[in-house]
């Protein structure tokens, strides 16, 4: 039961974070296409205002994103791996919910309470979880 439980939440998450990778780099393409997609850069709040502004999306939220998702998908496969990588997904969500809500006890700072933190609570909660019973 355990191992299908860990096999599920890297297969959800590898989905999660190779699609905001591939959507963070075709962002570009896909608005100058003007397919009706949204955007990405609206999604998460951002405006590029130069040339490198679209690399940083790029290399950023692409690459590390969709690196993120493909050592999901290994973690799936290779047992001995999948705990360092459930651990590394527990200090990545961890690290940036609290990163969110550090910068909300700032005075007028906006609130973190938003869908991108619930996600990132849940899936600290899960992994903490799963750390546990894989002992």
């Amino acid at each position: 039961m355990l191992v299908w439980s860990l096999r599920a939440f890297l297969l959800f998450m590898g989905f999660t974070y190779l699609s905001i990778g591939i959507w963070a780099i075709l962002d570009p393409i896909l608005r100058a296409l003007e397919l009706g997609y949204p955007s990405f850069l609206e999604a998460v709040g951002l405006t590029v205002t130069s040339e490198i502004g679209y690399s940083e999306i790029a290399g950023l939220y692409g690459g590390l994103n969709i690196s993120i998702g493909i050592m999901c998908f290994i973690g799936i496969f290779n047992k001995n791996i999948s705990l360092f990588i459930i651990r590394f997904l527990a200090m990545l969500v961890g690290s940036i919910a609290a990163g969110r809500v550090i910068f909300s006890l700032f005075p007028s700072t906006p609130s973190f309470l938003n869908s991108f933190f619930v996600f990132e609570v849940v899936g600290f909660l899960i992994c903490v979880v799963l750390i546990k019973k894989y002992r």
